[in-house]
């Protein structure tokens, strides 16, 4: 039992490994990357993409499969950039796939996740059908999911009407890489780069331990002889 045990512990944490070692850079490549309109998970609403980015500097477009570990490594970060940016012309819209939308929405409640989510589709079985894989298949991903994927739309370069909104665009094809990232984001909107030494919201902060100053103390004086 003990064996049974110890096997399925160390099966989870080589799962739980792997959904956190497909971190790519951003890249420009070309892609034709059309508007969409699709249904928001919690309210059941249209949302446009276009009408979207109206007003904002950057939109960070992320396809997601919430049942996908690399994406559960991605989510916090994502979260946070939108937190600490969205006053600055920075903003987030998820596309949910692969899984029943009910099961999206409660991946939103259990994770705290307070930017906008839509769903493309509801099962498994549209994989080699959604526009997901089309674009990411087009930009060179060859994962098999494709769970998280990124494209950065910078609103001043779109295409100001029709289907197409842009024919270039910086994408991810995997995680973040989050110092990298969030250099990017600043860049994109204007923002000076942070100092050095400054925590970057989901880094690793790497510390360098306070020095203890310790008191002088007076030598003992030599008894008289």
């Amino acid at each position: 039992m003990k064996l049974i045990f110890a096997a399925a512990l160390i099966l989870s944490s080589l799962v739980f490994s792997f959904g956190q070692n497909e971190q790519s850079p951003i890249v420009e490549k070309d892609i034709v990357y059309n508007d969409w309109v699709y249904k928001n998970v919690e309210t059941g609403n249209d949302m446009n993409l276009r009408k979207f980015t109206v007003g904002r500097k950057l939109v960070m477009v992320v396809y997601f499969a919430p049942w996908c570990p690399n994406w559960k490594h991605d989510l916090s970060f994502v979260q946070a950039m939108y937190e600490k940016y969205k006053g600055s012309g920075f903003d987030v819209i998820a596309v949910g796939e692969y899984d029943p939308v009910d099961s999206i929405k409660s991946h939103i409640g259990q994770h705290k996740l307070t930017f906008p989510v839509v769903w493309e589709s509801n099962a498994r079985t549209a994989k080699q059908t959604t526009s997901h894989y089309g674009y990411r298949r087009s930009v060179g991903d060859t994962r098999n999911w494709g769970s998280p994927w990124y494209i950065f739309l910078e609103v001043g370069k779109l295409e100001p009407t029709g289907l197409v909104m842009t024919k270039k665009a910086s994408i991810v094809n995997g995680e973040l890489i989050r110092p990298d990232a969030e250099k990017f984001i600043r860049e994109k909107l204007g923002l000076k780069a942070e100092a050095a030494g400054v925590s970057t919201a989901g880094a690793i902060e790497v510390c360098e331990p306070e020095k203890k100053v310790t008191a002088l103390t007076k030598p003992a004086t030599p008894p008289l002889h």
